[in-house]
């Protein structure tokens, strides 16, 4: 029962209560005292004595002691001490704040400078509350420093790209780690043309920066157009100093995604998944053999998704009542897209024809499947696994066999 309910009920057994007799009224008290769970001696002199009638009407409000004036002033300081709590603000305040009047940093009335030093810590935090939210300002007691190189480097969403313009690769780390982030593994720098869908991957021992630089300067070597900007997200593998550096020497833009925002690097995500985990699947790469063997598998796999698989982009999306109908172009291979984008100097659009008529799609679809068996097989040796002269087998069910393996050694042990 709240105040108010409370004091309801004692209003409409108060009458009651003073016409009563004394067995009458101890029954009252007894009821009343079960229901309000006041103090007896309260009830008694609640239901004794006629309640108070307030004059006046409602009490007139506070006179405000900190106006605009004052908070104006206090965010001014606020922001000079790069916007400390309030515990911490108000004893350097009371300190500097003579000295930024003096140099006129501060200008406010002898008044307000009275107000602010007398300020409390509370009032400060209280003050500043609407401020900090219209700056977006979080609590936060442990915050994450971000390094200069994060600030050097600008933030780019999806929807700022020109999606006609070729040479902006989206870049990202594809871990080949297993059911284990420890140790050294070999992962898959993956790198995709936002204008033509042009895919290339490169596996490298780990994600050091001279191993990604490496890995970087070979898928440049290969690529058939000059590199304009690379976008990777805030991964500290592939945002580096040395990096950094490489883009600056080769004339490379660098921009990022936001923080666990990954649909600010769509384009490669898809890949990571059509081009990299529906082929090598999620097992533990770690040793030399499969590094190379991977890298064999990439050679041919590149090949084949960029001259012959082809790809849709999505040119209209147009919401009628609860449905999205979504409206894509004609589907084509990057390599036709390339061809058409008029983007290509003549030396490498030659360049790019001869290779795409030397090549054999059959061919390169053996080629593939040879080295997917290559690579599950290194990966089926060193779980103890022998080898069967049998179809071959999907990554998922390669998973399971190397993982029910390392299971029966565990139990074995």
């Amino acid at each position: 029962m709240d105040m108010r309910s409370r004091e309801q009920y004692l209003e409409s057994v108060r009458q009651e209560y003073r016409q009563a007799d004394r067995k009458q009224k101890t029954k009252l008290l007894n009821e009343a005292r079960k229901r309000t769970r006041l103090n007896r001696k309260v009830l008694i002199r609640k239901l004794a004595h006629p309640a108070k009638v307030r004059v006046g009407g409602q009490r007139r409000p506070r006179s405000t002691t900190y106006g605009p004036e004052v908070v104006s002033v206090l965010v001014k300081v606020w922001e000079l001490f790069d916007y400390p709590c309030g515990q911490r603000l108000v004893p350097a305040m009371r300190a500097e704040l003579e000295r930024l009047r003096k140099s006129k940093e501060v200008q406010c009335s002898e008044e307000i400078a009275g107000k602010l030093v007398r300020i409390s810590a509370k009032t400060v935090d209280r003050l500043l509350g609407r401020e900090k939210q219209v700056r977006h300002l979080r609590r936060n007691r442990n915050p994450a420093p971000h390094r200069l190189l994060y600030q050097q480097i600008p933030v780019k969403v999806a929807a700022e790209w020109d999606t006609r313009e070729v040479g902006n690769l989206q870049v990202d780390y594809v871990e080949h780690c297993g059911r284990s982030s420890g140790g050294e593994y070999v992962h898959t720098l993956s790198a995709a043309d936002i204008a033509s869908g042009w895919w290339e991957g490169e596996a490298i021992g780990s994600r050091s920066q001279q191993a990604t630089k490496e890995g970087m300067e070979a898928i440049r070597a290969r690529l058939p157009f000059g590199i304009k900007e690379i976008h990777p997200d805030n991964d500290g593998g592939l945002i580096n100093d040395l990096l950094w550096r490489y883009c600056g020497g080769a004339g490379i833009r660098m921009s990022r995604s936001r923080p666990y925002k990954k649909n600010d690097n769509a384009w490669v995500e898809q890949r990571n998944w059509t081009h990299v985990r529906k082929q090598v699947g999620y097992q533990r790469l770690d040793t030399t053999a499969e590094l190379r063997s991977l890298r064999a598998l990439y050679e041919s796999l590149r090949l084949y998704k960029n001259f012959f698989q082809p790809t849709m982009k999505l040119k209209a999306k147009t919401r009628i009542g609860g449905k999205i109908h979504r409206q894509y172009d004609e589907p084509r291979t990057p390599y036709q897209r390339l061809l058409e984008s008029g983007q290509l100097s003549g030396k490498a659009e030659k360049q790019l024809r001869r290779q795409y008529e030397s090549l054999n799609v059959a061919q390169l679809r053996r080629t593939i499947k040879a080295a997917k068996d290559e690579l599950f097989a290194l990966t089926l040796d060193k779980a103890g696994v022998p080898r069967r002269p049998a179809r071959q087998m999907p990554p998922q069910a390669i998973n399971v066999i190397v993982r029910r393996s390392r299971e029966r050694r565990a139990e074995s042990q």
